[in-house]
């Protein structure tokens, strides 16, 4: 409907009526209310979406869930932001050799945080992707092509260092081209 506000919309207003800076579970819980109260009773909104908004509008966060992405304090935070893609397999695969190199770099500087930054990352995006790829709202093509996506993350968590020979194989492979065959004639 025109004129109705978003749901990023009402998660801000929300959150400058009420002077909040600091959002815990109660928060998010309250905001899940007020959407619901706002935009409809049967409205779901996940509470790791509301997190995101809130983190993104620079608030400080402190709800995690698995599919949250972790908290991040510069310069982390902007070196980070919106690595981990997966719309396609062209997204992921680009968002992972960008995680990649940053990973490579914080390993030779042997900075674990950012280490550890990188791995949570791509756990979430494994996690978000494997939830895409068992929704039945979501289209069959769709949901096997997020159930690859997320092999290709746990692929390149258990195995950082042989991940792009063992993709190049993966994608070459006969089984891979006969799931794919539809999309790869696309891309």
């Amino acid at each position: 409907m025109p004129g109705t506000p978003s749901k990023k919309q009402i998660i801000l207003e929300y959150c400058r009526a009420k002077a909040l800076e600091r959002i815990g579970a109660e928060e998010i819980r309250a905001l899940e209310n007020e959407l619901r109260g706002r935009l409809g009773s049967n409205l779901r909104t996940s509470p790791s979406y509301i997190a995101s908004v809130l983190r993104e509008a620079g608030k400080i966060v402190e709800y995690h869930d698995r599919f949250t992405a972790p908290s991040m304090e510069e310069p982390y935070a902007s070196r980070l932001r919106n690595l981990i893609q997966f719309h396609d397999f062209e997204s992921a695969e680009a968002s992972l050799r960008k995680l990649d190199e940053v990973y490579r770099e914080y390993r030779e500087a042997s900075d674990r945080i950012g280490i550890g930054l990188v791995r949570s990352l791509l756990q979430k995006g494994k996690l978000r992707a494997g939830s895409l790829a068992a929704n039945p709202r979501v289209s069959p093509d769709k949901r096997a092509e997020k159930q690859e996506i997320a092999t290709w993350f746990r692929i390149w968590l258990e195995t950082p260092d042989l991940f792009f020979d063992w993709l190049e194989l993966r994608k070459a492979s006969e089984e891979f081209r006969r799931l794919f065959r539809e999309m790869n004639a696309k891309g």
